[in-house]
C-alpha cells in the first residue's frame, strides 16, 4: 500500500516529536558520558578557600544535580590524613591551593586517573604528566613593598637577594604557611638542596616572620618592614575592597624565571578508593572547564585561571607576563622542604 507523500511527513514528524520527549534530558555541564545523580553525592576535602569552592560546588551541583559536601582545612593536614586513612579515606576529591599537598597524596598511590577529556582541558604546564591530578587555579608569588620606603631602583632584582645581609630585618613572610613552603619547594627544585638550605638561612638571619600572609601585607602597609614575599592576590583582593591594609603598597614582580617568579599550582584529584568515582570525575572535570573557570574570572578570589583559553580576572597581570620559571609541580617535596625550613631554624 502506498500512503500520500503529505500523510508520510506527517508520520514522520510525529514519530521524530515522541523520540524527542521519550528521551532522557542530559545537562551539558555534567561530564560525557553523563552522569547520574547518588543520593549521597561526593565529599570533597578542601584545602583551597572555602569561599572559592563554596561557589564552585554551588553551581556545580545547580547545573548536575550532583550533591557536594565540603570539608575544609589546610593543604598539609588534608593532604596527611588523606594519607593517614588510605583506602578508608571517605573523601571522593581533594582540592588544594598548592600542589605539594598533591604530590604528598599521589605519592601514596591514593589518586585514580582522570578522564583524558578532563586533562585536555589544561594546559601540560598546569598538570603532571602522570595525569592522575590536574591544576585548576594559580597564584603567583610577588614582593609586595612599602612605596615609602623603596623605590623601584632599590626593589631585590631576585628572591635570592633577600638571603643578603643587606636585607637583614628589612622583609617578611610568613614560614609556617604552605604558601610559602610551595615557593621554598620551586627553590628546592629550582636550585637544588644545598643553595636552598643557604638561602634559609639567611632568611632566617634577615627576614621577620608572621603568622598568614595577610598580616604580613599589614606590616608592609603599616611600615613595620620595607617589604615581603606572598602571594598577589592578598593585595589585590585588599586593593579591590577597601585598600585599607595595601594603600602604602605597590607589588614587584621578580619576572626572568627568578624563583621569586614562581607561579603555584592548585590541585584536583580524585581518590582511587572512592565509591562515587564518575560523579567525582564529574566534578574535577567541571573544575577545569568553562564553569570552574569562569567563576575565577568573574568571582572575587582574584587566582588565575588555568583552563585552555580561559581569561583570569582583568584586575591580575596576565600569566604570560610574569615569566615564571618552568617548574613540574608533580616533583615538588613538602617532606623535604619542612626538613629543610626546620634545619635552617624557621619551623
Amino acid at each position: 500500500m502506498r500512503f500520500p507523500f503529505r500523510l508520510l511527513v506527517s508520520l514522520a514528524t510525529s514519530a521524530l516529536g515522541l523520540a524527542l520527549i521519550a528521551a532522557p534530558m542530559v545537562s551539558t555541564a555534567q561530564s560525557n558520558p553523563s552522569v547520574t545523580p547518588s543520593a549521597e553525592g561526593i565529599v570533597v576535602y578542601n584545602a583551597q578557600h572555602a569561599s572559592l569552592t563554596k561557589a564552585w560546588a554551588e553551581a556545580f551541583s545547580r547545573e548536575t544535580g550532583i550533591k557536594v559536601t565540603l570539608r575544609n582545612g589546610g593543604d598539609t593536614e588534608l593532604g596527611n590524613q588523606i594519607v593517614q586513612e588510605g583506602a578508608a579515606s571517605p573523601a571522593d576529591v581533594f582540592l588544594t591551593e598548592n600542589s605539594p599537598a598533591m604530590a604528598l597524596v599521589d605519592s601514596a598511590g591514593l589518586f585514580a586517573p582522570l578522564n583524558t577529556a578532563t586533562l585536555a582541558l589544561v594546559p601540560e604546564s598546569f598538570r603532571p604528566a602522570h595525569g592522575r591530578w590536574i591544576g585548576i587555579a594559580a597564584r603567583s608569588t610577588v614582593f609586595v613593598y612599602n612605596k615609602q620606603k623603596l623605590t623601584a631602583a632599590q626593589l631585590p632584582k631576585s628572591l635570592m637577594d633577600l638571603a643578603g645581609p643587606g636585607w637583614k630585618g628589612r622583609w617578611a613572610a610568613s614560614p609556617a604557611g604552605a604558601d610559602f613552603q610551595a615557593i621554598v619547594s620551586a627553590l628546592l627544585e629550582l636550585k637544588g638542596e644545598a643553595a636552598t638550605l643557604d638561602w634559609l638561612k639567611g632568611m632566617k638571619a634577615n627576614a621577620v616572620t608572621y603568622k598568614g600572609n595577610g598580616v604580613v601585607l599589614k606590616a608592609v602597609n603599616a611600615g613595620e618592614v620595607d617589604g615581603g614575599v606572598i602571594y598577589h592576590y592578598y593585595r589585590v583582593g585588599d586593593q579591590a575592597r577597601t585598600g585599607e591594609n595595601s594603600r602604602n603598597t605597590d607589588a614587584h614582580y621578580f619576572r626572568n624565571q627568578d624563583p621569586g617568579a614562581f607561579v603555584s599550582v592548585s590541585g584536583a584529584g580524585v581518590l582511587s578508593s572512592s565509591k562515587r568515582k564518575a560523579e567525582a570525575q564529574a566534578f574535577v572535570q567541571w573544575l577545569s572547564g568553562k564553569g570552574g573557570q569562569e567563576i575565577l574570572k568573574t568571582g572575587d578570589s582574584y587566582e588565575y585561571a588555568v583552563g585552555n583559553g580561559a581569561a583570569s580576572n582583568a584586575r591580575l597581570v596576565p600569566l604570560a607576563d610574569l615569566q615564571a620559571p618552568k617548574v613540574d609541580p608533580s616533583r615538588l617535596n613538602s617532606k623535604k622542604v619542612s626538613d629543610l625550613m626546620t634545619q635552617a631554624g624557621l619551623l
